[in-house]
């Protein structure tokens, strides 16, 4: 004789239930498209035990590196003359917006527009026009070209 509450019982419980309710067969997923795609699972941001660099990149163009000198040719003369545009050697690496700021920032003047060029040697010329207000001959006097 089986007790009732023993480890048989339930056994041929299990037993009984499954061929009354009969056995469930599985049932194979249809993939309807010919790529897997993996599931999104979660991602946690991330929090390093310590910094990957030991000190943050530096700001390599300030003012004083993105003008190197300004040019004192006949021809940087003529266009300080005839246009008001004083011709200044830059950095390489500087911008027209860059050229402008650090110009106004070191003489404080307005400038109106630069226009650059890479020279055949490697440098690189802004030509900076300032505007009608100021005088590049008075700025080039403040400076120390002429």
């Amino acid at each position: 004789m089986v007790e009732k509450g023993s480890k048989k019982s339930a056994g041929a419980q299990k037993t009984a239930t499954a061929v009354k309710g009969g056995v469930k067969k599985f049932q194979k997923k249809v993939r309807t498209s010919t790529r897997f795609r993996k599931p999104k699972t979660l991602k946690l941001t991330r929090a390093p035990k310590y910094p990957r660099k030991s000190l943050p990149n530096k700001v390599t163009l300030d003012q004083f590196q993105i003008i190197k000198f300004p040019l004192t040719t006949e021809p940087a003369m003529r266009q300080m003359e005839n246009h008001n545009t004083i011709v200044f050697v830059v950095d390489v690496r500087a911008n027209k917006p860059k050229i402008k700021d650090a110009v106004s920032k070191m003489y404080n003047i307005t400038v109106q527009k630069v226009n650059t060029l890479v020279r055949p040697d490697g440098q690189k010329k802004a030509y900076v026009r300032l505007t009608p207000d100021v005088e590049a001959l008075n700025v080039a006097s403040k400076i120390g070209i002429i």
